[in-house]
């Protein structure tokens, strides 16, 4: 895993040996960020469910001017903390240790709109969809008017809601609509902009 493109381009990442971390693959990295390169320049970005920070850390080095990143498992904040270290990236970077309700609330209060959010959750939970619903219910806060939301999911995900009758939930956001949709091996990219 290393960071692909921008100033700190080549620079290997450390990634946890866990199955509680899932960092985005190379590959689907560089296709992702060819996609929304007209979003990162002096972006402000979250990565809430931030595992390595591999994502907010691409950002950043491609002229994002800040990332809050989050995650809520100790092992990840202190794997974030030597990759933010890695990429000399320390003033350029929040950190928080929350459950990703808590941190949106922190959010809230601090009154804070973000270019990007990238939504790489556990792929067997609903916190990303709940993440949605949240962004979309609250129409102003947490999303830029012309910020891009990116929900990175896996195809098995996506064929148990359909199974269950609920694969319409991620195209039925009040506010929220999904721009564009791709599909890499296992891995699907959902991309969301304000209605």
């Amino acid at each position: 895993m290393r960071i692909i493109a921008g100033k700190s381009k080549a620079k290997r990442l450390i990634s946890p040996k866990t199955d509680k971390t899932r960092p985005t693959l190379d590959r689907v990295k560089e296709a992702l960020f060819s996609i929304i390169t007209n979003y990162i320049k002096d972006a402000n970005v979250l990565d809430l469910f931030g595992g390595t920070g591999n994502l907010a850390l691409e950002a950043i080095s491609r002229g994002a001017k800040f990332a809050w990143i989050n995650d809520k498992e100790s092992l990840s904040i202190s794997t974030i903390l030597s990759n933010v270290k890695l990429t000399k990236a320390q003033e350029y970077v929040k950190i928080t240790k929350k459950d990703y309700a808590k941190c949106l609330n922190q959010i809230l209060k601090e009154d804070m709109l973000f270019d990007i959010i990238f939504l790489d959750p556990p792929y067997d939970s609903n916190c990303g969809i709940d993440t949605l619903n949240i962004i979309s219910e609250s129409e102003d806060k947490f999303l830029d008017k012309e910020g891009i939301i990116i929900y990175e999911t896996d195809k098995s995900f996506l064929l148990k809601l359909e199974k269950n009758n609920k694969a319409e939930i991620l195209n039925s956001f009040k506010n929220l609509q999904c721009i564009d949709e791709r599909a890499y091996g296992n891995v699907v990219l959902k991309m969301y902009k304000w209605r």
